[in-house]
C-alpha cells in the first residue's frame, strides 16, 4: 500500500511539474504613441505654395546643390517626406517624370501587400495627381506626384528612419497621411 502510494505520489509531482513548465509568449506589443492635434501653416516655395503641417521642419537635401530637392522632416516620428519639383521642358520630359515616379513606386512590390493609387484633380488651380498607398512592410508607405500637366511636376516620397514594420508605424502613417492629403488638397503653382 506504501509502494503504490508513494508511486502514484511521483507521478502526480512530475505531472505537476512537467506541466508548470509550459511557455506561452506574449504577442508583442509597441508603445502608446500619444499624437498631437494637427496644425497647419501655409509655407511658401519658389514654384508653389501649399499647407504643410507645424510638425514639419523644412530641409536641404543633403545629396543635391538644388533648391528644388528638398526635405519635410518630423524630428517627433523620424520620419521625412522626400520632396522634388522639376520645370518640364516638353511633353516628353512630363511623360518620363511621370514613368519614373510609377518605377519608384512599383519598385515596393517586392515587399509590397498591395499598392492602391488614387487620383486628384484640382482643374481650378489646374493641380492633378495620384497618391500611392503601399501595404506592407516597405521603405515608403506614401508616395506621390503632382503636376499642372504643362510646365511643372512634383513629387514626394514618405520615409521612416527605421527598419519597416507596418504595425509599429501604423498611428503615425495615419497622421502624416493626413498630413500629406492636407498639402496635395491646398497645393497652388505659382505662375
Amino acid at each position: 500500500m506504501k509502494k503504490r502510494f508513494l508511486y502514484i505520489s511521483t507521478i502526480t509531482v512530475c505531472l505537476f511539474c512537467a506541466a508548470c513548465n509550459h511557455y506561452s509568449p506574449k504577442p508583442t506589443g509597441y508603445y502608446r504613441i500619444d499624437l498631437p492635434e494637427p496644425a497647419y501653416r501655409w509655407q511658401a516655395f519658389p514654384a508653389f505654395d501649399c499647407r504643410i503641417s507645424d510638425d514639419v521642419q523644412i530641409t536641404a537635401d543633403p545629396s543635391s546643390d538644388d533648391d528644388k530637392f528638398f526635405n519635410l522632416k518630423y524630428p517627433r516620428w523620424n520620419a521625412q517626406i522626400h520632396c522634388s519639383y522639376f520645370f518640364i521642358k516638353n511633353v516628353n520630359d512630363l511623360s518620363q517624370l511621370s514613368e519614373e515616379s510609377r518605377k519608384l513606386v512599383y519598385l515596393h512590390t517586392i515587399k509590397a501587400d498591395a499598392i492602391l493609387e488614387k487620383r486628384f484633380e484640382n482643374a481650378e488651380h489646374r493641380v492633378f495627381g495620384i497618391l500611392y498607398s503601399i501595404r506592407g512592410n516597405v521603405a515608403s508607405p506614401t508616395q506621390f506626384v503632382l503636376t499642372d500637366s504643362i510646365r511643372s511636376f512634383f513629387r514626394g516620397a514618405l520615409y521612416f528612419d527605421n527598419i519597416p514594420n507596418q504595425d509599429s508605424i501604423a498611428p503615425v502613417l495615419e497622421y502624416i497621411n493626413n498630413d500629406i492629403l492636407v498639402l496635395i488638397e491646398s497645393f497652388r503653382w505659382k505662375q
